[in-house]
């Protein structure tokens, strides 16, 4: 395979989801390509970029996705598509996941807050606006991060459906955010 910082970057958040972003190094990625750890530097500068770049591609890729979950649905229907969507790239993709949450440039902002006006838009269906959209964005960001986080850890340990659970917490927010007015 050609060397390339797009096939390196490919191969790095693979990597990371088989191993766990915060174990991907240079000499593994090399190690992967069947090159020396030198032979990476002519298309990165080291870990540092390389883990960068694949934060990059994941928010760039969840972007997408979430995206296309919402794109054509409002309220509880969007609401599932996106919270599914994030949910199987959680637990899909963990190193990729993992690799959103590193820090970026502020060209890396740019899929951050693609994200972030899918999250608006979804709540649009819910007629929010600011600044409760903004205290809407933050619930379901965190509620969705927070059981994703601990199921793609395997933190749940109880033997009661985290299916269930799941279903119940998307009811919850749906609730929450069509009664948002009342609260």
């Amino acid at each position: 395979m050609r060397l390339t910082p797009e096939a390196l970057v490919a191969g790095a958040a693979e990597l990371a989801d088989e191993i766990g972003f915060e174990n991907v190094t240079l000499a593994a990625l090399a190690k992967r390509f069947g090159v020396r750890d030198a032979s990476l530097y002519t298309h990165v500068r080291g870990l540092a970029d390389l883990r960068e770049r694949v934060a990059l591609l994941a928010l760039t890729e969840w972007a997408d996705a979430l995206g296309a979950a919402v794109a054509g649905r409002a309220g509880r229907d969007a609401l599932v598509a996106f919270a599914d969507t994030y949910r199987r790239l959680a637990t899909g993709r963990p190193g990729r996941y993992a690799a959103t949450r590193h820090p970026v440039s502020s060209e890396g902002n740019a899929g951050v807050a693609r994200i972030v006006e899918v999250c608006f838009a979804l709540l649009r269906g819910y007629a929010l606006a600011e600044p409760d959209a903004i205290d809407a964005v933050r619930l379901l960001r965190s509620t969705l991060h927070g059981f994703s986080d601990l199921e793609a850890t395997n933190r749940f340990t109880d033997e009661h459906s985290v299916e269930i659970s799941w279903q119940r917490a998307i009811d919850a927010l749906h609730h929450t955010f069509a009664n948002w007015s009342k609260i």
